[in-house]
């Protein structure tokens, strides 16, 4: 006999599959983007976020990785987390089934070393640190990965790397596109999405008047045997405006709300069958440029990001456990940043600006663990000003130098200055040389300076925690541009880093100090085979060195940080394959291996049982996708039906010690759409 949850699933999806089956005999076309021929000349492409300004990515002295929305849906890749596995030196970490905590490395730096941004405005929480658990590639544009120091441009947190999340502009006829697909541990997910314009493309200078929107959910009954459901609705809208040829803004409004049941305690046991946590976040950004004079532009960025996270623990029925805890935080930035760009100098760019950042976190947590009720109220609030500039210039026809620096002036450790210089050199047309050098930082956490309790108690005076960075890397066009290889040498020193000790100087005094230290350094590779004939490829391969010169307060072979070993949950080797067939093909199919290689981490237990430093093995997956075109072609209705297995050979691994990850996960579909 089918359990409720099997039958809810299948009653969801069929209601979502009729849905999607008479979007696309209602509104017909085809069933992804990429197999309609556009209707207007392509635009060369290009990139923002290594500059603060448009510029093509060929001209970039940094390293920097596009992901197309439109190519990661086409593959049925759902989650930002799952399409950053394909960029050389960053690795993810989830730990456990869907909604799980998911953490990204880049480049051997702390999981809180990656800025992370939806259309400019930071979703990091105050100090760093995001988890990847519940960002979607819904109406993506597409993402960009900028790796190495980026402080100059973006002030605390760029301190590995940047990832930025670009809603789609709308242009030209109205297209509608829904989709659903169910499968693999009670999984259900559909989406819909919209997008057009109106008064020609604003890209091409001309008045206009673009949108897009998109709205998903996806329910799971998750791996565990019990108490494993998630729940994740996403939301996202974008109004585009060019009035006129001088003036460009957009407003961009984006929404989550997930709901994540796990039954496990801090060691990975099976233990609890009612907790849960919440998490609800808004991002609105407003985002305006006009050109003032001949050769001056002026940009102004405003933005607010605000999270309600919450968990919850009742009793459970006996023979228990009996514990009761429950937390609320709400934490919210609010951005303001004013940009100059100026290009009237031959061969010159030159751009200011100034930026502000206000935090505030409140939470409340209350507790009985059978010693009497607790309860603790934290609250506080900094802000940071950010003043930089930066010049680029063209000594000569085939040299493109490029230097910065910022100063940042925060409420709490007062300034820090950083600093970046870069090269570009064009040995021919196809082969660019690049080298580029600087510092950056990322401020402490809330908690970390402002802490107050029996347990820990934060350090006002804390320093931000420091990095200097150096890269130098050459890529290589060939085949008229079908094939592209690049490889990238960088190292890393990380200074400064925050330890809490159980055992402070005084009574009373801070528990959080300025002490750690380590390196990190390696090299990436990559080959981009742009469909060379009905297949493409993309391959990238990462070599990581990373080594703890300082281990702080912690002492043991089994600490956090162990002078002389490796720094925790890093793969020294990582590779990722992908190839896919001609997306303009009635019937596409797509694959992707990863493999990643031995790593260290620490395996908890239950007192009196010690934590021990272990090493996970290797492990290697492999995923599948397809559609096949049932209906349609060309500008005609479109009906199809996608298919997706992840982790195709069902490999027993994990990817945090004591949190087996997802086994074999299959999911059918139905996708349809409309212009």
């Amino acid at each position: 006999m089918a359990t409720p949850s099997i039958r809810r699933a299948v009653r969801n999806f069929v209601l979502a599959s009729a849905a999607s089956l008479v979007s696309g005999l209602i509104v017909p076309v085809s069933i992804l983007r990429a197999q309609v021929p556009g209707d207007t000349a392509a635009l060369p492409e290009i990139v923002v976020t290594a500059t603060r300004y448009p510029v093509p990515p060929e001209s970039l002295s940094a390293t920097l990785t596009v992901l197309k929305g439109d190519d990661l849906r086409a593959q049925g890749i759902s989650f930002v987390a799952d399409a950053l596995r394909e960029v050389p030196g960053l690795h993810l970490v989830q730990g456990g089934s869907f909604g799980a905590a998911t953490s990204l490395f880049t480049r051997g730096g702390e999981s809180d070393y990656t800025k992370v941004l939806v259309d400019g405005v930071p979703v990091n929480q105050p100090g760093g640190a995001y988890d990847f658990a519940s960002l979607t590639t819904d109406n993506v544009e597409r993402i960009e990965v900028l790796r190495g120091p980026a402080s100059v441009l973006y002030g605390s947190d760029a301190v590995s790397g940047v990832v930025q999340i670009i809603t789609r502009d709308g242009a030209g006829p109205t297209r509608v596109d829904a989709d659903a697909e169910a499968g693999t541990f009670g999984t259900v997910r559909w989406s819909a999405a919209a997008h057009g314009g109106t008064g020609g493309s604003a890209d091409a200078g001309g008045a206009a008047l673009g949108w897009s929107g998109s709205l998903s959910r996806l329910t799971t009954d998750g791996a565990y045997a019990f108490n494993n459901a998630y729940r994740n609705t996403a939301a996202s809208v974008r109004l585009r405006a060019r009035p006129d040829a001088e003036t460009d803004a957009a407003l961009t409004f984006r929404f989550t709300d997930g709901r994540f049941a796990f039954p496990t305690d801090f060691t990975g046991a099976l233990t609890d069958r009612n907790q849960f946590n919440t998490d609800r976040t808004t991002t609105v950004s407003l985002e305006v440029s006009r050109r003032l004079a001949r050769g001056l532009e002026g940009q102004l960025l405003v933005g607010r990001n605000a999270e309600r996270s919450g968990f919850d623990n009742t009793p459970d029925p006996p023979p228990g456990p009996a514990d009761v805890e429950t937390s609320r935080a709400r934490v919210r930035r609010e951005t303001a940043e004013a940009r100059a760009l100026y290009t009237g100098l031959p061969r010159t760019t030159l751009m200011a600006g100034v930026a502000l950042d206000h935090q505030h976190e409140h939470s409340t947590d209350e507790s009985d663990f059978g010693f009497g009720a607790t309860a603790d109220t934290f609250a506080a609030a900094r802000h940071d000003w950010g003043f930089y500039a930066q010049a680029s210039a063209e000594p000569g026809r085939r040299v493109r130098l490029s230097a910065g620096g910022r100063l940042d002036r925060n409420s709490r450790f007062g300034d820090f200055w950083t600093w970046r210089t870069s090269a570009l050199v064009l040995l021919t047309p196809a082969t660019r040389l690049r080298a580029s050098a600087g510092n950056a930082f990322k401020e402490p956490s809330f908690f970390e300076n402002f802490a107050t309790g029996p347990f820990a108690t934060g350090n006002p005076n804390l320093a931000p925690e420091r990095t200097q960075s150096f890269e130098g890397g050459i890529e290589q066009d060939a085949l008229h541009g079908h094939v592209t290889l690049s490889i990238t040498g960088f190292a890393q020193r990380f200074r400064d880093l925050i330890q809490f000790t159980g055992a402070p100087p005084a009574p009373g005094a801070p528990n959080y100090f300025n002490i750690a230290a380590a390196n990190a350094s390696g090299i990436e590779a990559s080959v981009d085979l742009k469909r060379l004939g009905p297949v493409g490829l993309t391959a990238g391969y990462t070599w990581l060195h990373t080594r703890v010169t300082d281990a702080g307060f912690d002492t043991g072979p089994d600490a956090n940080f162990v002078t002389g070993e490796r720094l925790l949950r890093r793969p020294g080797h990582a590779l990722t394959l992908r190839a896919y067939s001609d997306p303009r093909a009635r019937a596409q199919l797509g694959a992707e291996l990863e493999v990643v290689g031995a790593r260290d981490d620490l395996r908890f237990a239950q007192f009196p049982t010690p934590t021990t430093r272990i090493e996970l093995p290797a492990y290697a997956t492999l995923d599948l996708s397809g559609h096949v075109r049932l209906l349609g072609a060309g500008r005609a209705p479109g009906l199809g039906v996608t298919l997706r297995v992840e982790n195709v050979f069902d490999k027993d691994y994990e990817q945090v010690a004591g949190f087996p990850a997802r086994g074999r996960t299959l999911l059918v579909g139905l996708a349809s759409s409309y212009r």
